[in-house]
């Protein structure tokens, strides 16, 4: 079964200067949270680059695991796709949108829509805590 996150931000900056900041060098560490003890391992290419990757190591329990992503859509100043090719979920495609709000503001929509592994397992033992 799968689940479906939507967060909604309103920014005061326009949907173009978003998305630039989303897809410079860097902001994946810029917006990854410090509890999260996340760290990228590699990138290849640009969040704005259909194909480019990135390798991150995430925390899973008591261990640490290979997460690997690959960027399978774009729409430059508009939206760009993220999607797990493996990792801790059995599915993971993460859609941030870029909608412009007049000439100096815009709404970062981020979409996530995950599967987590083990079925109703799973959902018992991290359901919570993922969303």
């Amino acid at each position: 079964m799968n689940e479906i996150l939507f967060k909604r931000t309103h920014l005061p900056v326009p949907a173009e200067r978003a998305f630039q900041w989303h897809v410079e060098a860097g902001a994946l560490e810029r917006l990854t949270p410090s509890w999260e003890e996340a760290g990228v391992i590699a990138y290849i290419g640009r969040a704005d680059q259909v194909g480019s990757r990135v390798t991150l190591s995430v925390k899973e329990g008591p261990f640490r695991r290979k997460w690997i992503a690959v960027h399978t859509a774009c729409e430059p100043g508009r939206m760009f796709r993220d999607e797990q090719v493996s990792g801790p979920f059995s599915r993971w495609v993460h859609t941030h949108s870029f909608v412009p709000d007049g000439e100096n503001a815009s709404w970062l929509e981020d979409r996530v829509e995950y599967k987590l592994p083990l079925g109703w397992l799973g959902r018992i033992v991290a359901g919570a805590y993922i969303r």
